[in-house]
């Protein structure tokens, strides 16, 4: 399967991150390609992000000294284990699915939300649904626009919602391996818009897994060397609350932690600027302010990209980023954190949509942002 997506897609290897300009060594190879292709491609639920941790692992081994992971499958690659000060670079694994809930005696499958699944974009989606047996086929049934009626037109609701496998009964449904609890994923893989725009299922969050495992790969290429120890996390559960951000914060005990996520972009039909701010595909990271933001972490970000001359965007939070910014910034003594978000088209769906500049220039402010900083800086705002 894999061998044939890579053929299909092997035109546009010369094309995602073409305009890598910036770079004078091709950052962005074929085999980077194929490894976020095989990413993305990959099922990653929450709680079940295990092949999908495997296969990030696999691709930043050459890039790290060391690794490790914990009980829950946060994995984190190492930079300098030995060394005093602790720096993080941090994406989530994770991404939204279903669980089967409730089986009926005629084999329709009824389902739960695991973490914000949109129950709108539903109805006549490929699923898998994840089983011991392996991967069994289904498709969320929906009733034809002939017999409905256009008065009493019914939303989808978790209460409507089927999943129709093909089964005419409940035991058949559970002799493929079909049970109350397991996982579903939309059955959504990587493609490309215009060239410009990588289209999938998951890029949030693993298009940022791929962004700081491509840090890695650039800081090993160029032979740069880091005067503190650098941890490349990528974390589980943040889709259900942060919890694996949580989780790992406390056994890094990290001085800094800079969370790359995604946000949305605002430039589409039914987005409200004035409440949901103005950000643009293609326009550069966006930098967000907000309480559990560090401004002295933020302002260094920022004179980076100023210097670098990478452009950016700005957003404000509110009570929290909702992002695992929050998770490292109120860990432990507190630390220093700030958040680099990729805009995002149609979040939560299967087509989410990122622009591949962005993706670029989130690698760069990233890269840029770590081999200018000095062990031991003390970002305190009083001293």
């Amino acid at each position: 399967m894999f061998e044939a997506l890579t053929t299909l897609l092997e035109p546009y290897a010369n094309l995602i991150f073409a305009r890598i300009t910036q770079y004078k060594t091709n950052e962005m190879r074929k085999k980077s390609i194929e490894f976020l292709e095989n990413y993305l491609n990959n099922a990653s639920p929450t709680g079940f992000e295990s092949s999908g941790q495997q296969l990030w692992l696999d691709y930043l081994k050459p890039y790290i000294d060391e690794y490790y992971t914990d009980v829950y499958g946060s994995a984190v690659g190492i930079i300098n284990p030995e060394a005093d000060y602790k720096v993080v670079i941090e994406a989530h694994a994770d991404e939204i699915s279903w669980f089967v809930n409730y089986i009926s005696p005629e084999g329709m499958i009824y389902v739960r939300r695991n973490g914000g699944s949109d129950h709108q974009i539903a109805p006549s989606m490929r699923v898998n649904i994840h089983t011991k047996k392996g991967i069994v086929k289904g498709v969320f049934g929906w009733p034809a626009i002939h017999v409905r009626n256009p008065q009493k037109e019914e939303s989808p609701s978790l209460k409507n919602l089927f999943i129709d496998t093909g089964c005419n009964t409940k035991e058949e449904v559970e002799e493929k391996g079909v049970h109350v609890g397991s996982v579903i994923t939309f059955e959504d893989e990587m493609t490309m818009l215009n060239d410009r725009y990588i289209v999938g299922r998951a890029l949030d969050n693993r298009i940022g897994g791929f962004m700081i495992a491509e840090v890695a790969r650039l800081l090993k290429d160029k032979k740069k060397k880091l005067p503190f120890g650098l941890y490349i996390v990528n974390a589980v559960q943040e889709e259900i609350g942060l919890r694996g951000a949580e989780m790992i914060s406390r056994r890094i005990k990290p001085d800094v932690a800079i969370i790359t996520d995604v946000c949305h972009d605002t430039q589409t039909p039914m987005y409200e600027k004035k409440t949901q701010g103005d950000l643009t595909s293609g326009k550069g990271p966006v930098l967000t302010y907000g309480p559990a933001v560090q401004n002295n972490l933020l302002d260094m970000i920022i004179s980076v990209a100023d210097k670098k001359k990478i452009p950016f965007q700005r957003a404000a939070a509110t009570r929290a980023t909702g992002t695992d910014t929050d998770a490292f910034a109120y860990s432990g003594e507190g630390v220093p954190s700030a958040l680099i978000s990729l805009p995002l088209k149609y979040m939560h769906t299967t087509v989410e949509t990122v622009h591949k500049d962005d993706v670029d220039n989130v690698i760069k402010l990233i890269y840029e942002m770590l081999i200018q900083l000095k062990s031991g800086h003390d970002f305190r705002y009083i001293k």
